[in-house]
């Protein structure tokens, strides 16, 4: 249940600002690769991405270092793993497939073997709130830095891939490179979105805002602003409702996103209907 002074009261202690900070920033990267992502057919890829996440925030977790730096290993390798491996679209489900089973059955063996709080475990998969300490914080604003930076690089030519692959190879642009930088891209912010809502449930931000802009517009400059909006107001509205009642973030972040995808359905059907 939301309590407002309770909310009021946990916002003056600083793990929670962390966590504010952490999300918001989170939220513009999630946003901007959102709409690429769903462009390129990629919502598989990035569950399967997660899944290395999780695999390498577990390790981790065994061998004692931070989490944050685990995931952002293990999102790393899947990312190039998709990239090097699937050269074909037509083998790309197949290489996702292996590697997210693979991915998971580590995951679950490296948490079988921590001897440490359950908690630990459970906000691996399902996010929390205490799960961004300074240190995690700092690399994920660094992280996040570095894929705006190279994404702001390689956007337009990696826009022009996305939308005709034929046309853009034609036209002498690297296609494949793009594929393997862009794979990694998403393999770091799936690592951040990790930490937060878990790896269950990452494309709640990666893909529900982008797709839910993808209903009201086509133009891809405003679908990558809406998908900004809708991720920042996904995580840190589901951030605020899940101070009070103290469950999982995940929860809300995931309803929040998902109640506006339904709304961006419900705008888009009059559009569609006249067209």
């Amino acid at each position: 249940m939301f309590d407002l002074q309770l909310t009021g009261e946990l916002l003056g202690y600083g793990f929670v600002q962390q966590m504010l900070v952490a999300g918001a920033v989170l939220g513009v990267v999630a946003g901007l690769l959102g709409p690429l992502v769903v462009t390129r057919r990629m919502a598989f890829a990035v569950h399967g991405t997660s899944e290395l996440a999780f695999t390498g925030g577990a390790a981790a977790l065994l061998v004692g270092v931070g989490v944050g730096y685990g995931a952002l290993a293990g999102s790393v390798i899947a990312a190039l793993l998709l990239g090097l491996l699937s050269r074909r679209d037509s083998d790309r489900d197949s290489v996702i497939g292996a590697i997210l089973a693979f991915g998971l059955g580590l995951g679950v063996l490296f948490l079988a073997l921590y001897k440490g709080r359950a908690a630990n475990k459970f906000g691996l998969l399902t996010g929390q709130v205490v799960s961004v300490g300074s240190t995690d914080l700092w690399l994920l604003i660094g992280s996040s830095v570095a894929v705006l930076l190279v994404l702001a690089f390689i956007y337009r030519p990696l826009h022009f891939a996305s939308v005709d692959v034929a046309v853009a190879t034609a036209r002498g642009v690297p296609v494949r490179t793009l594929s393997v930088v862009f794979a990694v891209l998403v393999g770091i912010a799936t690592a951040l979105s990790v930490q937060i809502v878990g790896a269950l449930l990452v494309l709640s931000l990666m893909i529900t805002p982008a797709a839910a802009a993808a209903r009201v517009t086509a133009s891809p400059l405003r679908a990558s602003a809406l998908a900004v909006v809708f991720a920042e107001v996904s995580v840190l509205g589901g951030m605020l409702l899940s101070l009070a009642p103290g469950v999982p973030v995940s929860a809300f972040v995931t309803a929040v996103s998902f109640l506006i995808y339904l709304v961006c359905r419900l705008v888009s059907r009059p559009a569609v209907r006249r067209v």
